[in-house]
């Protein structure tokens, strides 16, 4: 189904944290494109669908304006605190057919085993379970850009964060390690409803 595919990548995404990505980037877009051959080939009839609301995640990729379609807010953590948070989108909406390439992504996450993620300023590499990523689909496999160095920052800067959703902004670079080429990110800004799926479409 569409919005459990969808909810799939972004939960597999999580599974990740930044010491780790390097090394496993290549299997987890292996594992990432069956899952979604199996779970990503139709639309759920009663999935959310926030079209024209006032949520919205964008942000400005090496001067490209980006309106990002089907994205998601994850979170969780005990006691009702957010120990990890997830945010992310596609470039164009999510593909209703098998074997039609996923479009290119933008997430980012924070992990904070024990402790509380709360309204405030994260930036790397100071935060050590941080990481943003941005991931290009192709047919020789996946071009994956993060912040893996520690010449390059990223900041989130949270404005609001509750069960009712998530408010902020970010900026920053992310850059692929086997080409050293970065992408420059600036004037990202989100407003998004907690675990629902924002299907905006063309």
């Amino acid at each position: 189904m569409k919005v459990n595919g969808i909810k799939v990548f972004f939960m597999t995404k999580s599974t990740f944290k930044k010491n780790k990505i390097t090394s496993l980037m290549k299997q987890f877009f292996s594992i990432l494109v069956l899952t979604l051959l199996f779970f990503g080939c139709s639309s759920d009839d009663n999935g959310s669908d926030n079209s024209g609301s006032d949520y919205f995640f964008k942000a400005t990729l090496d001067g490209r304006k980006i309106d990002f379609y089907d994205v998601n807010f994850q979170g969780g953590g005990n006691d009702n605190r957010f120990e990890h948070i997830t945010v992310g989108g596609f470039e164009e909406p999510y593909p209703n057919k098998v074997g039609e390439l996923i479009p290119p992504s933008l997430d980012f996450e924070i992990w904070r085993t024990g402790g509380d993620i709360k309204a405030g300023t994260y930036s790397t590499p100071t935060e050590p379970e941080m990481v943003a990523r941005y991931a290009v689909q192709t047919t020789n496999g996946t071009i994956v850009y993060s912040t893996s160095t520690a010449d390059d920052v990223f900041t989130l800067k949270i404005e609001s964060i509750s069960k009712n959703g998530i408010k902020g902004t970010f900026s920053g670079k992310v850059r692929n390690l086997d080409s050293g080429v970065a992408i420059e990110i600036t004037e990202g800004t989100f407003n998004l409803p907690y675990e629902d799926i924002i299907n905006t479409t063309k």
